[in-house]
């Protein structure tokens, strides 16, 4: 197949780059990889014909300077970064170059919730009514950007400076704009999108839609396609209404136009255009057969598009996992560290750059892949996606995995009755950790039988012969009041040995197998069972890993920035109250009184850095008056 360019510059990293290569390596195209110095060694880069250094991805002079010098023709963005920067498609333009993406003028029209509005209304689009003289709730939103980040729901007059103020400061962070739209708030609603495409040559076409309202703060979680609860008449407003404003705009390549379907009335509204390449993009491709990074290339390079409307045809229904660096049981606080084990599950598509002993930063998105599979219909594609998340494994970090399983596995997704405020209004409950410690006690057991020490040295358990799997019976690690009564096996299918002591094994409960992975640690067993990773304390205290403070003593709950101290020493606060505000991955945190009572230490100061569990603010209680 020919090329359509000679050498295309990726501007972007992880997993969305290693996929624009992936599709332009199979079109002949030479791929250059732009990197930071905390990414020089990121499988983006290895996957690059060439790689350049640049003081940042945002930085778009360095970009554009990388591709020029190495002779590209093209530039992809991905998403995120400069993907939405209409400077940054304007400097691409003035360097002689290509945006895989459409024009500066189209970009910052639609990049921009309040133009795309107004163009909406000229498309004949139904739009959400504004907020401004509505009653609350209403939704703040940033008009740049996406990705749920300077975005608040005020509920009540009191709440509306602090959200506005928080919602400023998180769209100036990730988007360099701070003006915001502020529209009727629907409590229950479906996010229902449309990917577009369009070439030079005036034909516009629709793939269809997607359903993504399982979200958590705007942050989107699980998307399937085709959506599964729209009806054909919902479908045809929809798909378009989206190509309506994709033709009222002259839009260029790829785009996404995003619908909000109230669940109470039936009516959609449209909510923005996002003038890029989607996360979600790959359930999509699986439905259609198409490539759309390919097809982005092609459109980019003049082509006409090499279809029409009547020749695209849904087959089958996936869904697609996102795979965060957060821990859900604990706010959703974004995570970092550097895990020791990774493995992706087989058989299914993987969309990811996380890999064992490859660092995770809390100065990037906390996104670390995607398991995305396909069936004939949803409930298979559903048990297909529990499967594939069953078999993920990161030791070493704290990721959704479990959460988004047993999401993926309940009532609420098998019956498509998530909205997009299921999640906020349903916090996770904790994951039972009897089976875990199941598995952590026979890791135990097993790893001090390995080296020679410990109460099962000689002969804590019994084993099969080979050449059998190592089969172990429980009784003797546990009491049997510390397990269901029944049939309770392990099964060792690898144990790796090293200071870290790893095992892969299954776990038999009356028949019913569980896949988990784990390792011995000098003061801490890890185990990942059904995605979720549980730590506990070695040898036989079983307690949650956690950092743990005194009454009235509020630590750093993640590594990040304090952004605001709102409390003095010497300050009275009432339960509840705001002390200040911590950043990590562009996401704000706030910090609360967990009593009224009196300010004794601020140790927070806004500006800069606190790590885990650092000292910020103490609050004694409040003496009883007589």
């Amino acid at each position: 197949m020919s090329a359509v360019f000679t050498t295309l510059l990726v501007a972007n990293r992880g997993e969305i780059a290693l996929r624009v290569i992936r599709s332009a390596h199979a079109l002949g195209v030479r791929c250059v990889a732009v990197h930071t110095e905390l990414d020089r060694a990121a499988p983006h880069v290895r996957a690059a014909d060439v790689a350049v250094a640049v003081p940042s991805y945002l930085d778009i002079d360095a970009v554009v300077a990388a591709a020029v010098a190495t002779g590209a023709e093209a530039v992809h963005p991905g998403y995120g970064f400069l993907s939405e920067r209409a400077a940054f498609a304007q400097a691409v333009e003035a360097a002689g170059l290509v945006l895989v993406g459409p024009s500066a003028r189209v970009m910052e029209q639609m990049g921009r919730k309040d133009a795309a509005r107004e163009i909406a209304v000229r498309a004949g689009v139904p739009v959400v009514p504004t907020g401004q003289d509505a009653a609350y709730p209403v939704l703040v939103k940033a008009a740049a950007g996406g990705g749920g980040k300077g975005m608040r729901i005020v509920r009540t007059a009191e709440e509306h400076d602090e959200a506005v103020a928080a919602a400023r400061r998180e769209a100036a962070a990730a988007f360099g704009d701070d003006t915001l739209l502020v529209e009727k708030y629907v409590e229950r609603g479906r996010h229902i999108e449309v990917q577009v495409l369009g070439d030079s040559h005036g034909n516009v076409v629709h793939l269809f839609e997607r359903d993504c309202s399982t979200q958590r703060r705007h942050q989107k979680v699980v998307e399937e396609a085709p959506a599964p609860t729209l009806t054909d008449a919902q479908r045809r407003l929809v798909t378009e209404s989206a190509v309506a404003l994709a033709r009222e705009v002259g839009y260029v390549n790829a785009g996404t136009v995003e619908f909000l379907l109230d669940t109470a009335t039936g009516a959609a509204y449209f909510l923005e255009m996002n003038t890029r390449l989607q996360v979600e993009h790959p359930v999509t491709e699986l439905v259609t057969g198409v490539d759309l990074v390919a097809l982005q290339l092609r459109i980019a390079a003049g082509e006409p598009l090499p279809f029409t409307q009547d020749d695209v045809r849904l087959s089958g229904h996936a869904i697609e996992a996102r795979i965060y660096a957060e821990d859900p049981f604990h706010g959703f606080l974004p995570q970092a560290g550097t895990p020791t084990l990774v493995r992706w599950p087989e058989g299914v598509r993987v969309d990811a750059a996380l890999e064992s002993g490859r660092p995770v930063s809390a100065a990037y998105d906390p996104m670390l892949g995607k398991v995305i599979v396909h069936g004939a219909d949803r409930e298979t594609a559903r048990q297909a996606l529990v499967a594939a998340l069953d078999r993920t494994t990161v030791l070493g970090l704290t990721t959704n995995t479990g959460f988004v399983r047993a999401l993926v596995a309940g009532a609420a997704f098998r019956e498509a009755a998530i909205d997009t405020a299921y999640l906020d209004r349903t916090p996770p409950l904790p994951p039972p950790r009897r089976d875990a410690r199941l598995v952590a006690a026979w890791m135990t057991a097993r790893a001090a039988r390995a080296t020679g020490a410990g109460p099962f040295a000689a002969d804590g358990w019994r084993l099969a012969g080979p050449p059998a799997p190592v089969t172990v019976e429980l009784d003797e690690v546990l009491p049997v009041t510390a397990h269901t009564a029944g049939d309770v096996r392990v099964e060792e299918l690898e144990h790796v040995p090293g200071p870290d002591g790893r095992f892969d094994v299954v776990l038999s409960l009356d028949g019913v197998r569980h896949r988990a992975a784990g390792c011995v640690l000098p003061h801490v067993v890890e185990v990942v069972l059904e995605g979720q990773r549980h730590l506990f304390d070695r040898p036989d205290v079983f307690a949650d890993h956690a950092v743990h403070a005194g009454d009235g003593t509020i630590l750093a709950p993640m590594p990040g920035s304090v952004v605001a101290v709102r409390v003095a020493v010497g300050d009275h606060v009432e339960e509840g109250q705001l002390l200040g505000m911590m950043e990590a991955m562009k996401m704000e945190l706030a910090l609360t009184a967990p009593f009224a009572g009196t300010v004794t230490e601020v140790g927070a100061v806004a500006g800069r850095q606190a790590a885990l569990g650092d000292r910020l603010f103490v609050v004694e209680p409040r003496e009883e008056q007589p």
